[in-house]
């Protein structure tokens, strides 16, 4: 039996054999061999078949035998995700179709009724699993003229996934299915919606949680994927360093206070909060978080949803849970100066309170809290430390191997390491789908507050001065603990560029 993986296949073929007729024939085109045509194919004695095939390029077929495994798996990887739903679904409603324009009337097929179809739930169900099988976060479902976009997002990264042409015309149906699992308004197409799935998978529980917004040619869709499996992981896990996690560790320990997360959108503050609560949660202690939106369920753990419809906002919420008698708080962010008041109060009057801000570092956190309005000695007296993170993708240890660093530019951009230790790239393969990074870690700047930074906030100095004086204690910045990883293998110089700004240290 002959082996497809070691043919490389041209694409051009692929084009003139449609989708239907590859899967009802169970064939694919490999390549053209002195006027004819190498076909891969489960039967190579089906004479009528290497006819029609024969027939479809002008040209003789000469037939290679392939498992129907390995042809199936080809038909999914150059005609897309659920190429072979694609074609039963085409084939089924084949009445619709015109074989000039791709559609007679597209308002003919009845896409609620199409939502239920066995086929459409299959095409969805193929689309988780593949996401969860490249490890995607996001599911992107975007609408054009002519096409139906698919991207998944993979360690941060936007990337399309090849889907078969004929989709476009189940679009709608597709769309409607998503909402039905998330239980939103299937009728409702000119309103954002938001919505919540549970699925199964591999053993797994996977929450998604499901988004919507009208756009010029139909809904767009995306969809996070929160696996529990991977918020739950210790600290150590995520990627920080020992020195930096014995210090994280005394201070989530702590009695009462403030702890503050900081980073953009998607720079892990939610995880990171989340592995704090599992480490220091017992029996013994009550604890009550207030979200927007819960994104993970954790046990013993009670936790509020923010619901702007009923004004159960973030201040309103943080009131009633003080009435509870909790241990520790976490709040989802602090956005406003009244949110800020109650989560201080809260602090000095016996909680452990943890908060995330959107700042670019640590030291921003405190003027922040400033800026909204709160009194520079509160924010002293609180606060007893700050995270400030970024995420960066992993060199897969599959492919990973040393290389040479251009010497002026690791010079230029003040990165420093031992000549006798090696630097580390992935040079991309199958297992990280030739990206040279499989995975993703933190990289952290670790804000403690002492006694000589409370005086120096109290003065109301810069960021830039807080931010020396922490270094001076022995703070690492973002950059620099993201330069300690390149230097460990963990990961390159051109992530940790990516993620974080040049530190600047005030003259």
């Amino acid at each position: 039996m002959n082996k497809l993986s070691n043919h490389e296949i041209d694409s051009n073929l692929i084009a003139k054999l449609s989708l239907k007729l590859a899967n009802k024939f169970k064939a694919i085109p490999i390549k053209e061999e002195n006027g004819s045509i190498v076909v891969g194919i489960s039967d190579a004695f089906n004479l009528q078949i290497l006819d029609e095939i024969s027939l479809i390029f002008g040209k003789p077929v000469i037939p290679l035998e392939i498992t129907e495994a390995e042809i199936l798996g080809a038909i999914k990887k150059y005609y897309g995700v659920g190429a072979d739903t694609v074609a039963r679904m085409v084939e089924e409603n084949g009445s619709i179709f015109d074989r000039a324009s791709g559609v007679k009337d597209i308002e003919a097929i009845d896409d609620t009724a199409l939502a239920h179809d066995a086929s459409i739930i299959q095409f969805v169900n193929q689309l988780f699993l593949e996401a969860l099988k490249e490890r995607a976060t996001d599911i992107h479902l975007e609408p054009y003229e002519k096409e139906l976009k698919v991207r998944f997002r993979v360690d941060g990264v936007l990337r399309d996934v090849p889907i078969p042409n004929e989709l476009k015309l189940f679009r709608v149906a597709i769309v409607s299915r998503i909402k039905i699992m998330a239980e939103m308004n299937i009728a409702e197409r000119r309103m954002p919606q938001d919505g919540r799935i549970e699925i199964r998978a591999g053993g797994r529980q996977i929450d998604c949680r499901v988004s919507t917004i009208p756009t010029l040619y139909g809904e767009g869709v995306v969809l996070r994927i929160l696996d529990k499996a991977n918020v739950l992981l210790g600290m150590e896990q995520l990627g920080m360093l020992p020195e930096d996690l014995k210090i994280f560790e005394s201070i989530i320990s702590r009695p009462h206070g403030i702890f503050l997360v900081t980073g953009p959108t998607g720079s892990g503050k939610t995880t990171t909060l989340y592995s704090a609560l599992s480490t220091i949660n017992s029996p013994d202690k009550k604890i009550i978080t207030i979200e927007e939106p819960v994104e993970y369920h954790l046990n013993g753990i009670n936790q509020i949803q923010v619901n702007s419809k009923i004004d159960l906002t973030f201040a309103l919420g943080l009131r009633h849970i003080l009435r509870h008698d909790p241990d520790i708080i976490m709040i989802g962010e602090i956005r406003d100066l009244e949110t800020a008041e109650i989560a201080i109060r809260a602090s000095l009057t016996g909680h452990l309170v943890f908060a995330t801000l959107h700042t670019n570092d640590a030291a921003g956190a405190i003027t922040r809290l400033v800026d909204m309005g709160i009194e520079p000695y509160l924010v002293a007296s609180s606060v007893i430390g700050i995270l400030a993170q970024r995420l960066v993708r992993v060199i897969c240890k599959t492919c990973k191997k040393p290389y040479s660093p251009d010497e002026k530019y690791l010079s230029d951009i003040r990165f420093e390491y031992d000549k006798k230790e090696k630097l580390y790239e992935g040079a991309g393969c199958d297992e990280c789908l030739n990206t040279g990074y499989l995975g993703r870690m933190g990289i952290y700047e670790l804000l403690v507050i002492n006694d000589a930074l409370k005086k120096l906030i109290m003065t109301r100095v810069v960021t830039s001065d807080i931010k020396n004086k922490a270094i001076a204690f022995g703070m690492r910045t973002l950059r620099e603990d993201g330069w300690e990883k390149v230097r460990r293998g963990f990961t390159t110089v051109d992530e940790v560029i990516k993620v974080t700004q040049e530190d600047e240290f005030a003259e």
